[in-house]
């Protein structure tokens, strides 16, 4: 008589196996040569955010995209990326072997924190990279207080103090 492991996780690889080939057949691209049929999924385009002690900068890439074709939008602390690269056969005698990259709409929405002013924003756009620079409000800036001593002591001192917003 053999003895057999038990193995708790089998049946979990299998139907992660079965779920695995389910998505790959459904989802895979269109025969390329089928143009308007190239599967038009959602995409979503890279992005950095950082700040400084001064801004909050996003910079998002958008190759193959005309500034015109994106839509920027603040409201109620929420930025909103919004745009569409179109696929273009460049000539019906086009006969496409491979189409990796994807084609359609996009939206990206980031929540702002309550620090920042979309007031002066400013938008640039180079080499197909949306550079998108935040100011942040007075009152959020670091600012130094200065405490002066009242007999004799060893003189002034600085105290550096930044606004902490509240998370909720």
């Amino acid at each position: 008589m053999n003895i057999v492991r038990y193995d708790p996780f089998r049946e979990l690889r299998g139907l992660q196996d079965e779920m695995n080939r389910l998505f790959s057949s459904s989802f895979s691209r269109s025969n390329a040569g089928e143009g308007d049929q190239i599967m038009r999924g959602a995409w979503n385009p890279s992005v950095d955010i950082f700040e400084n002690q001064n801004q909050i900068v996003l910079e998002a890439e958008l190759p193959g995209i005309k500034p015109e074709d994106v839509e920027i939008s603040i409201e109620n602390n929420v930025l909103t990326l919004h745009g569409e690269r179109k696929f273009e056969k460049k000539d019906e005698g086009d006969n496409f072997h491979r189409v990796e990259r994807s084609y359609g709409s996009f939206t990206r929405s980031f929540t702002l924190p309550p620090t920042v002013s979309s007031e002066n924003a400013i938008a640039e756009f180079e080499n197909g990279v949306l550079r998108l620079t935040l100011a942040k409000r007075e009152e959020a800036k670091p600012r130094r207080i200065e405490i002066k001593g009242s007999s004799g002591g060893s003189g002034a001192k600085q105290i550096n103090t930044e606004a902490k917003s509240a998370k909720g």
